[in-house]
């Protein structure tokens, strides 16, 4: 069950991956629009929270661990400042992000795309 689990969260890092690596623009915007229509969804940042907790729990004897340990940190720290982080901070930090060139979005879905190969290959689901 541990496996399926962090073998969908690599599913959910690369699609997030190439869609900002063929689409950044359009991605970022749809993501700007829909927090100003409806900011309550940062609140499902949470999900973002227990993937990272699950990552961090569940990946000790996977390869590249300290990886996964340091992303799953990331991911919860990133969750947790955009639930619960002081509206004086988020606000300007979300308004730098969105903000960016299409450049550093690809850049950004390229990373995520490494990310997910990486951690499917550590689970054993990519053959050599």
């Amino acid at each position: 069950m541990t496996r399926y689990m962090l073998a969908a969260i690599a599913v959910i890092w690369m699609a997030d991956g190439l869609a900002l690596l063929c689409f950044p623009l359009l991605v970022v915007r749809k993501v700007r629009e829909t927090l100003q229509h409806s900011p309550q969804w940062l609140r499902w940042e949470i999900v973002g929270v227990w993937l990272g907790l699950i990552l961090v729990l569940f990946s000790a004897q996977l390869p590249y661990q300290p990886l996964w340990w340091i992303t799953g940190v990331a991911m919860v720290a990133k969750g947790w400042f955009l639930v619960w982080g002081s509206l004086t901070w988020r606000t300007p930090l979300l308004s730098w992000c969105f903000s960016r060139d299409a450049i550093d979005y690809r850049l950004l879905g390229l990373w995520l795309c490494i990310l997910a190969v990486l951690l499917l290959h550590a689970l054993g689901l990519l053959k050599q």
